[in-house]
């Protein structure tokens, strides 16, 4: 069995993962681990990566480790159809690991540019994989996907690759969870101004129920806005339930 090495998951404690040196490949040591597992399963290439969220859907916002040939990795980040890719589809329905022999990184439409994408993913040797995905203690979601040109694994071998990714993920998870929340704190005013934004009330009405101008509204939601980097109100509030201050 895969076994984690303690040294490479405690070293750097309280460090991000980009604080430690990477190898030709751009992956850092715990990269290195994710990689090594895959090998032993027979498979060349693997992505780790963060389930993308309605406000931060990009490939390049979401990828942790990933070991993809240069081009085929930039020409995925250009085209970005990582949310909308069969892949995020088919693990929004269910959360058993499955197997697949077609690209599961491109969209459902079958287009030309689908098929020209699938077609440099298979090119690349990634012509079969394995996919899941795994919530950590903290609650974070994880994707992991490994791919490589070999033949369906059995039922019991697919549990055992589970099972030590679970595993490897729980021993580093605090390392390379992003830190999920607003750049700067939101005052009590700015929570409540988008507490009844988020019920429907207009910056008037919310002016009325907490006895302030809807001048003063209207600044402590353009703060509040500004605080969870958001362009207007319905993603502020968005944001706020997704860091659970609403």
């Amino acid at each position: 069995m895969f076994r984690v090495t303690e040294s490479i998951c405690h070293e750097e404690e309280g460090k991000g993962v980009s604080a430690v040196p990477v190898d030709d490949a751009g992956l850092c040591p715990l990269g290195r681990q994710f990689a090594a597992l895959g090998r032993r399963y027979g498979f060349d290439y693997f992505f780790v990566g963060n389930f993308p969220k309605a406000d931060k859907p990009e490939f390049s916002a979401n990828a942790l480790f990933c070991n993809w040939p240069l081009e085929l990795k930039e020409r995925y980040r250009t085209g970005d159809q990582f949310s909308a890719s069969k892949l995020v589809a088919r693990l929004k329905q269910s959360i058993v690991p499955f197997q697949s022999g077609e690209c599961l990184f491109v969209g459902e439409r079958n287009d030309e540019a689908d098929h020209d994408l699938a077609g440099a993913f298979a090119a690349c040797g990634m012509g079969f994989s394995l996919a899941f995905a795994i919530h950590d203690c903290a609650l974070a979601h994880y994707l992991f996907v490994f791919s490589g040109e070999r033949e369906e694994l059995d039922r019991q071998d697919v549990a055992n690759f589970y099972f030590e990714c679970l595993e490897l993920l729980d021993s580093c998870s605090s390392r390379i969870a992003q830190r999920d929340g607003p750049r700067e704190k939101l005052s009590a005013r700015e929570i409540e101004c988008l507490r009844w934004s988020a019920a429907g009330k207009s910056s008037d009405e919310i002016a009325i129920i907490l006895s302030i101008s809807s001048h003063t509204v209207v600044s402590y939601l353009k703060s509040a806005m500004r605080k969870l980097d958001s362009v207007n109100r319905m993603q502020a509030v968005a944001r706020a339930c997704r860091f659970r201050l609403l």
